[in-house]
């Protein structure tokens, strides 16, 4: 539950109907109960330069027709692919699956209680269900399951099985009970995904929200927000470059791309910031898949306008200094050793060193209020590993030497553990309270049997040796971190969707709440700490969130 002592969202923006599922993909109403279950997903949060293992963005959202208020949203695990109320029980089934590029068909039959939201997951082994339909007795659900595998049939993608499976009372299905066997039926043509559901789901949902007089337009991922000194707060987010709103909520201008902008960073005058719009590589006939180069734009903050604009020839990842420098990095995961480049405030390009290979899981490292460039550097031979916290110099005012690279600490400290471990976001703490000046950096601990209880951390490290003062704890991966402007609290954002505001003295939780809107969960993809008791919060499903917090 959402606590309001801790934490208060006073306003949403970016809200609308159906907000909660992102890109529709499946549709059915139930006109008995006024209800209309809608699967779709969030997306991946992977971007050029930033991934975040262990998200599912697919999800189902059950609504009320008359209003269109939430009930309740499922996560899923896979793609939804089927969606049907029972005739009699408040139970929903849902058939989610997908190809996992591979061999196998994976996916899951849910049954969900519309009562309290409690879902079970019924199939024995992992199967992709593609069509779920009950028969009027209610005894009997009709689905269609993918084949197994690759080799199980020669047209995987295009024909499946069709099964009967019958329960006296699925209000009481055990988890897994539904064997392999009861899955056996005749060779019927099921696509993975026909032709035309998702345009028919968007229209279905478009007009439904047309029905109570509303407009509807599918928001994605808020990758990066900001509040300006004025009250303005910027946010960037799939489809858009920019969007600025006025202190009251309205947008005042907002400049769209069809790929969204992923990073931004406000210049130090605050009149200008620089965003990046990463590129979807593209298939070339006969040569493959080709890297398409970054952009990176300096707008006004005035009215969204251009007012610099640089091509990288590679994919890049933006990291940005107090000062105003910008530092570009390629973000391909091999172990060319292409040399960064860095923008001078005024724009200028500069060559800068050559880091070498970066792996979007484990050098993601964009730090917060820093006054110098850092990044995570790996080791010689294997660059996704012995990586170590590096800041990458200005040219020497004399000597006409060029940036240079020092090492500063090695990002793992415990020498026992020797792990192998990832990067996350990271916030510079400037020791305004007499301490020493610390970096406060997420990550995880690599395990090969797949994440592990505890094994995602924030750790605060003494600057400039590293030395570990705390070290926070967590089973879910970490999205934002931010402290507050006085350095005394730091917040750190969960896949899973909890919040937590930790001592930044000592690491103890101050407290931790789970974000909810409207009794909604949903979960942050980045945030801000812009004054003290006050939080902007961006979601996975492009909303912007204006909370207060004791």
């Amino acid at each position: 539950m959402n606590e309001p002592e801790h934490l208060t969202v006073r306003s949403v923006l970016g809200g609308g109907p159906f907000a909660e599922i992102g890109e529709p993909c499946a549709v059915v109403r139930d006109d008995a109960r006024g209800l209309v279950a809608v699967g779709g997903s969030v997306g991946d949060l992977y971007g050029t330069g930033r991934s975040v293992g262990g998200w599912h963005g697919d999800r189902v959202g059950v609504y009320e027709v008359g209003g269109l208020h939430c009930r309740l949203v499922v996560r899923t695990r896979w793609p939804v692919l089927g969606l049907a109320f029972h005739p009699h029980l408040p139970l929903l089934a849902i058939g989610t699956g997908a190809y996992d590029g591979g061999y196998f068909h994976e996916g899951e039959l849910l049954l969900v209680d519309l009562a309290d939201g409690t879902t079970v997951s019924a199939l024995q082994d992992r199967r992709e269900v593609r069509r779920v339909g009950w028969r009027e007795d209610g005894r009997a659900l009709e689905v269609v399951v993918a084949p197994a595998d690759d080799e199980a049939d020669d047209s995987p993608e295009t024909h499946g099985f069709a099964a009967v499976v019958e329960r006296d009372d699925w209000g009481r299905v055990a988890p897994r009970s539904v064997s392999w066997t009861e899955l056996s039926g005749p060779r019927v043509e099921a696509p993975h995904r026909p032709k035309g559901v998702k345009r028919a789901a968007r229209e279905a949902v478009a007009a439904l929200a047309a029905g109570l007089g509303l407009s509807w337009s599918p928001r994605c991922q808020v990758w990066a927000v900001e509040e300006l000194a004025d009250g303005r707060m910027l946010a960037v987010l799939a489809g858009t470059k920019l969007e600025c709103r006025l202190p009251s909520g309205v947008v005042e201008w907002t400049v769209p791309d069809p790929d969204g902008a992923r990073e931004l960073h406000v210049s130090p005058g605050r009149t200008s910031a620089w965003i990046h719009v990463p590129r979807p590589n593209r298939w070339v006939d006969g040569a493959g898949w080709k890297d398409v180069p970054s952009t990176v734009e300096r707008l006004s903050l005035d009215d969204g306008s251009t007012l610099d604009s640089v091509e990288i020839a590679f994919p890049a990842a933006l990291t940005a200094g107090l000062d105003g420098r910008i530092a570009l990095r390629d973000t391909r995961a091999d172990k060319r050793k292409t040399p960064m480049v860095l923008l001078a405030p005024d724009g200028t390009p500069t060559a800068g060193p050559a880091l070498g290979g970066y792996d979007s899981t484990n050098t993601y490292f964009a730090v917060r209020h820093s006054p110098e460039l850092l990044f995570l550097q790996g080791g010689k031979k294997k660059y996704w590993q012995d990586k170590w916290v590096v800041a990458v110099d200005p040219a020497a005012t004399s000597g006409g030497g060029g940036p240079t690279v020092r090492r500063l600490f090695p990002l793992e400290w415990d020498a026992d553990r020797a792990g192998h471990l990832y990067g996350g976001p990271p916030v510079h703490l400037a020791g305004r309270d007499g301490s020493d000046p610390a970096l406060v950096h997420a990550g995880a601990v690599h395990h090969g049997h797949g994440p592990q209880p505890g094994g995602v951390f924030v750790a605060r490290r003494r600057l400039p040796d590293g030395h570990p003062q705390w070290v926070f704890t967590a089973d879910d991966q970490v999205t934002a971190l931010d402290s507050d402007p006085e350095g005394g609290t730091v917040f750190a954002a969960f896949t899973s969707g909890e919040l937590v505001a930790l001592d930044a003295a000592d690491g103890a939780p101050r407290w931790r709440t789970r974000l909810l809107v409207d009794g909604v969960p949903t979960t942050a993809l980045s945030l801000v700490a812009p004054a003290a008791g006050r939080l902007l919060v961006g979601t996975v499903d492009g909303r912007v969130l204006v909370c207060e917090h004791r």
